[in-house]
């Protein structure tokens, strides 16, 4: 009987042990679970780590847990786990509570537990941690692998620590193209430019990665020209590179620059992804080359490219942007599922194009979809509201920011009230919203209180518009050709000439009118 009692949890133990390849790949846990409640005192650690990670695979954190603090005994691989499932539901409070009580314990972590522990707290509170785990690591010898100084290296960016960034990668032994390139893209996340470019130069084998984190980096502090030097020299291009690049352009608003590379990109046989043709939309809404876009949306139907939202969206406001508001109403139909910046494209397309009513209902269709507003919402929900001179609408919207949803109004949303005040003649209440604003408006703000004084001749307003973008010191020419505008209908020419002498001393000229206008293809 007692070898019938040793040989019965053996049996099981390997069943349950076989089960990650069989039963827990094929989503059956329960059958896992059954064997383990059958012997819940197996001493068999391979078998509750193997549960304990399908559960973290399938994202069932909580039964992950709960397994978890009923083993028995633990070793290293199973606080691994734990770790790497916490990490991907987002909880780094827990990983540093478990991290400490790992330690109190007794249990030495490995590259692996440190590696996870610091990714986990990337960007949050908890990433003071960063040196903490970097003295541990110290203390452990295992600083010197290119696997934990480099997740290190990445805790310091995070950090805003460019010292602490090159003691992690000096203290590297054999250091590998990954640890190259992170110090490339770290440095050029903390603006320290000539650095990344001195660590670039000195990379022993730069590979294609190196080469785009050294172009993204120059994008990212808006060095586009620099950036586009660099992408000249690279001997070798992939669709990453391409798209890069042309996401930069479109960044600096240099749209047609971006569909120049575009057209070089198809020259060179680079099939274009997703992201690449989402940023190519975003060129043609910026610059209206509708024609274009229209053949962009072509290549995306032909080329067969999988149903995605952000390229869906980007569609959206192509058409929008370029007064195709009903084409753009009809594929924002075809997308199946919507999410909250497809909504707002919508919902903003139709506020551009002075349609209030449909982008109200958009919005009652947005939230009964159980889809929450943000902030960009309500500035396209209350620029539809002033384009439509629905005042009502847009001072219930603006109340019901706060009270209904939680957001608390900004510059932006004041300025869309102004904006709506002044179309609407109630200059009052404009001037009477900004004195109540709980911080200082910007020159967005007073150019739209000083927009509407052009528009109903108020002297008096508008000279109080022009005194406030004044203290921002900003010589705005707008302020003068509207004063000066004012002052000649009410016709007090000597102002109108003292203003015309003003902005010759301070060399400030009226903004020349412009607009887009296609041509029938983009030259190289």
């Amino acid at each position: 009987m007692r070898i019938l009692d040793r040989v019965l949890p053996l049996t099981i133990s390997r069943q349950i042990c076989t089960l990650p390849s069989a039963s827990l790949q094929n989503k059956r846990l329960n059958d896992a679970q059954i064997l383990s409640d059958q012997n819940p005192t197996s001493p068999n650690i391979i078998s509750w780590n193997g549960m304990i990670n399908a559960c973290v695979q399938k994202d069932q954190m909580l039964h992950a847990q709960n397994l978890f603090d009923e083993m028995p005994v633990r070793d290293i691989v199973s606080w691994n786990t734990i770790f790497l499932g916490l990490n991907k539901s987002k909880n780094p409070e827990r990983v540093y509570k478990c991290f400490l009580e790992m330690g109190r314990l007794g249990l030495k972590p490995n590259s692996y537990t440190l590696s996870s522990v610091v990714s986990a707290v990337l960007g949050t509170e908890f990433k003071a941690l960063v040196p903490q785990i970097h003295a541990i690591a110290v203390c452990l010898g295992l600083n010197t692998s290119s696997f934990v100084g480099s997740t290190l290296m990445k805790g310091y960016r995070f950090l805003g620590d460019p010292v602490g960034l090159g003691r992690a990668f000096d203290e590297i032994l054999v250091k590998n193209a990954v640890c190259w390139n992170i110090l490339v893209w770290a440095y050029m996340e903390l603006g320290w430019m000539a650095e990344a470019q001195w660590a670039f130069d000195r990379i022993p084998e730069k590979n294609i990665v190196s080469w785009t984190s050294l172009v993204n980096g120059y994008i990212k502090n808006k060095m586009i020209n620099k950036a586009r030097a660099v992408f000249n020299k690279m001997s070798e291009r992939n669709v990453v590179s391409w798209t890069v690049m042309i996401s930069g352009y479109v960044q600096s608003e240099r749209f047609v620059d971006a569909l120049k590379l575009f057209l070089l990109m198809l020259r060179s046989e680079t099939q274009p992804n997703q992201f690449t043709l989402s940023s190519v939309l975003d060129a043609c809404a910026g610059c209206s080359y509708l024609l274009t876009g229209q053949q962009v949306h072509s290549i995306i139907l032909k080329s067969g490219t999988p149903d995605d939202v952000i390229l869906s969206t980007s569609l959206v406001d192509m058409y929008a942007k370029c007064g195709e508001i009903d084409t753009a109403f009809r594929v924002f139909e075809f997308i199946a599922y919507k999410n909250l910046a497809c909504w707002n494209s919508m919902i903003g397309g139709f506020a551009r194009h002075g349609l209030a009513t449909r982008a109200l209902e958009e919005l009652d269709r947005m939230t009964n979809s159980g889809i929450k507003p943000d902030e960009v919402t309500f500035i396209n929900i209350l620029s539809a509201c002033g384009h439509g001179g629905m005042v009502k609408e847009g001072e219930r919207h603006f109340s019901s920011m706060g009270i209904m949803h939680g957001i608390q109004a900004g510059v932006e949303h004041y300025a869309c009230m102004v904006d709506l005040y002044g179309r609407a003649g109630q200059l009052d209440k404009a001037g009477e919203l900004i004195k109540g604003m709980p911080f200082e408006p910007d020159v967005v703000v007073w150019g739209a209180l000083l927009g509407a004084c052009g528009l109903h001749s108020s002297l008096e307003l508008g000279e109080f518009a022009a005194e406030g973008i004044s203290k921002l010191k900003i010589d705005h020419p707008a302020a003068y050709t509207v004063l000066s505008k004012i002052h000649g209908e009410k016709e007090v020419w000597n102002s109108v000439l003292e203003l015309k002498n003003i902005m010759k001393e301070k060399n400030a000229t009226k903004q020349k009118a412009g607009s887009w206008v296609e041509t029938a293809t983009v030259e190289d």
